[in-house]
């Protein structure tokens, strides 16, 4: 088992080098073995998978514990249990089907060779965070997988995609930092990082400091409010095989770490529960509002990713809320996780297919394009299903599940009042509309871009009949490719208890469920109900805030579509970079200023004191010299003699002629310019400051902060150390 988890982790990483280098020389050849690195991973994952039901059996616990012992100080830990080796396959699975469109996508990109180097690299690194048994492990390969999927965002190298690169870096970075001072301060209370072991090593203490330090950085990767800035910035501009997998994979190893802190640090915590379910509302609805006044294809799909997560997270919090019965949660929030994961894989390569033929994904550019290709239509449409909670799509088994464990704590509440210690059973109410209503904005923003992009006509009519003709528009490995894993949605909907029930079966033990219990009756009357009424509500909210206010008559008879997003509700441009940019910098800038301005008061201080007393002491020292002349050591004449005197006499003269000179040497030396040797001392502190200043302003705020931060964090652990 070790030999095989190694290979998984290790293999893509030793693969992404020789892609490089095959690459330089035969581009053909390099695509052909990155597509085979992938499909082997994929293997090995499976037979990863299989092993473990079939030999080992499902440890829900995290056995099977393997360790690289010496690397990277504190070594690195890998574990495999049911929910590990899913979703190892999912992200494999996910990595094989973009590296097979990615042929035909990139077929005409540069830097195609830079983009394959870090693709499998960033592969590794996924499963690694999967398959890692401690969080030093998951912080390692949390920031290579960072890092090297940085180069995705920034791989056509235009203004936009620089900027949007840089943020989801600074996202990245910012958020990495401050997860790391979590894992400093968690270790410094319980002695160890082991997931298997934080349960009982948190227990008794007040670890909610250290847990939201790692919430930052594991919330920044998942795209939850408000963090989730990056999505709506990268995905446009990022390749469409990278957006898949950024949305529906890199997106969720951010999740696992916020299941390690749900379930294995605060096991049905009420408190925690309930932090992390109003923070899943917010991300949930605002991410579907996003989503529905986009006029930008792959816009709404990354505004829908962060609405998708929050999705997730409510799950994530009700388990929390429920505590021992929270089966239906943890098990609808393990099915989301899958479900999203696969939407977006086949969402955005759809997406990919429109921008490779077009280069355009406005809605009003792009209106059109599919009404003659029903292949693309079909694609687009299992995936739109699915995703907006349709009956007989998996869509609908997991949001089924999140729906009925909020109506499941409801009842509870409005049963048992007196349990009710946060919510009461009308916020749970109002919770449960909150998710009805972003279930329906869901249907709404995928029925808008299914209309505009396959069943209305351009406003051009010579370009939508250039669109109606176009026969071929993406390569046979490409329809195949999209068309296979299209058709796994209504597959597992139709038949969840062969599918979504096993694969829940294999998950749900990462989150302290043992048992499998009860099948739910997914097409009862009392489930139907919350998925129809979703829907009802998006048709609803199509028909009145789409066609009726986003959509404008032009004067020849054709409509635009309106982006009525108010421009100043920009978390990024009119919050973020404000404050990081501007306001820190002038703070930090005005503290240092008087920081500054007291040093050179107190140096002239020190100056002037130190310019007394020398005076003083030279003075004091001329006295001593003078009497031992005209007392013990005498060096006048007398009559034409010379007056000596004794032995000690002559040594104290000597040494007070040596003192003397000394002084002359010293303090008298420049003492007609005791001014010009003040200014030279004020000359070079000012150059040391201004030097002080420029180095400062070199630096990176982020690093500054966490420079700031680390040494509070140090402070904080020898105080500690000294209780």
């Amino acid at each position: 088992m070790s030999s095989l988890i190694y290979i998984i982790v290790f293999m893509p990483m030793m693969g992404a080098l020789f892609s490089y280098m095959i690459g330089r020389k035969y581009k053909k050849y390099r695509d052909y073995f990155v597509s085979s690195v992938t499909v082997l991973e994929f293997a090995l994952a499976l037979v990863l998978l299989v092993r473990l039901v079939t030999g080992n059996g499902i440890d829900g616990a995290g056995g099977n514990v393997v360790e690289l012992s010496g690397i990277c100080g504190m070594g690195l830990k890998f574990a495999v249990d049911g929910f590990r080796a899913v979703y190892v396959c999912i992200a494999a699975f996910m990595w094989m089907a973009a590296s097979l469109f990615s042929i035909e996508y990139f077929a005409h990109y540069r830097n195609r060779n830079r983009y394959y180097l870090f693709q499998l690299i960033t592969l590794g690194a996924t499963a690694a965070i999967f398959l890692s048994a401690d969080l030093y492990t998951t912080f390692v390969f949390f920031e290579v997988m960072s890092f090297a999927s940085y180069v995705w965002v920034a791989q056509d190298e235009r203004a936009e995609s620089l900027r949007a690169a840089s943020t989801y870096l600074a996202v990245a970075v910012i958020g990495g930092l401050v997860m790391l001072m979590g894992l400093f301060l968690l270790y410094a209370q319980t002695g160890t990082l082991e997931i298997d072991k934080l349960y009982e090593a948190c227990r008794g203490k007040n670890v909610y400091v250290a847990a939201l330090c790692m919430l930052v950085g594991f919330g920044a990767k998942a795209g939850a409010f408000p963090l989730h800035i990056w999505l709506p910035k990268a995905h446009p501009v990022a390749p469409a095989p990278a957006s898949a997998l950024l949305s529906g994979i890199l997106t969720k190893t951010g999740i696992f770490g916020v299941l390690v802190i749900s379930c294995r640090i605060f096991l049905h915590d009420g408190v925690w529960g309930t932090f992390i379910l109003i923070l899943g509302v917010l991300t949930m609805v605002i991410g579907a509002v996003l989503a529905l006044f986009s006029v930008d294809f792959k816009r709404t799909l990354a505004c829908s990713s962060v609405s998708q997560i929050g999705f997730i997270l409510v799950g994530v919090g009700m388990q929390g809320l429920l505590g021992e019965e929270n089966r239906l949660a943890v098990r609808g929030s393990f099915l989301h996780m899958v479900n999203h994961s696969l939407f977006k894989l086949v969402l955005f390569m759809a997406a990919g297919v429109i921008y490779m033929n077009l280069h355009k994904l406005d809605l009003n550019e792009i209106r059109g394009f599919g009404r003659k290709k029903p292949l693309l239509r079909f694609i687009y449409l299992m995936g739109a299903l699915g995703i907006g909670g349709m009956p007989l799509w998996s869509g609908y088994i997991s949001k089924t599940l999140l729906h009925e464990s909020i109506v499941e704590y409801a009842e509870e509440l409005a049963e048992f009042p007196g349990e009710a210690v946060f919510f009461t059973a009308g916020g749970m109410r109002a919770i449960e509309w909150a998710f009805l209503v972003s279930g329906g904005l869901t249907v709404a923003y995928m029925t808008k871009l299914f209309v505009a992009v396959f069943v209305e006509k351009n406003a051009d009519a010579a370009l939508q009949e250039k669109y109606d003709a176009q026969e071929t528009y993406m390569s046979p490995l490409s329809k195949a490719v999209l068309t296979a894993v299209s058709l796994l949605f209504p597959v597992m909907g139709m038949f969840s208890g062969l599918t979504l029930d096993k694969l829940a079966d294999l998950g749900q033990g990462f989150m302290g469920l043992a048992e499998a219990g009860e099948k739910v009756s997914y097409f009862s009357f009392g489930n139907l109900k919350g998925g129809i009424t979703s829907i009802a509500i998006g048709a609803l909210l199509y028909v009145v805030v789409v066609r009726l206010w986003m959509i404008k008559k032009q004067e020849d008879g054709s409509s635009v579509y309106l982006n009525r997003w108010p421009r100043y509700i920009d978390l990024e441009e009119y919050f973020y970079r404000p404050v990081l940019l501007v306001i820190l910098p002038a703070l930090c800038g005005g503290i240092c200023g008087i920081l500054d301005k007291l040093m050179d008061v107190l140096t002239k201080f020190f100056i002037k004191a130190g310019a007394v007393i020398a005076g003083f002491l030279d003075t004091v020292t001329d006295a001593l010299v003078v009497v031992l002349r005209k007392t013990v050591y005498r060096d006048y004449t007398k009559m034409g003699e010379l007056k000596e005197g004794n032995g000690v006499t002559h040594f104290l003269g000597k040494a007070a002629n040596l003192i003397n000179k000394l002084l002359n040497r010293t303090l008298r030396k420049n003492r007609p310019k005791e001014a010009d040797y003040e200014h030279k001392l004020a000359l070079g502190y000012s150059g040391l400051m201004e030097n002080i200043s420029i180095i400062t302003r070199s630096l990176s705020y982020g690093l500054i902060l966490f420079c700031i931060g680390l040494c509070i964090t140090l402070i904080y652990l020898l105080v500690g150390a000294v209780k």
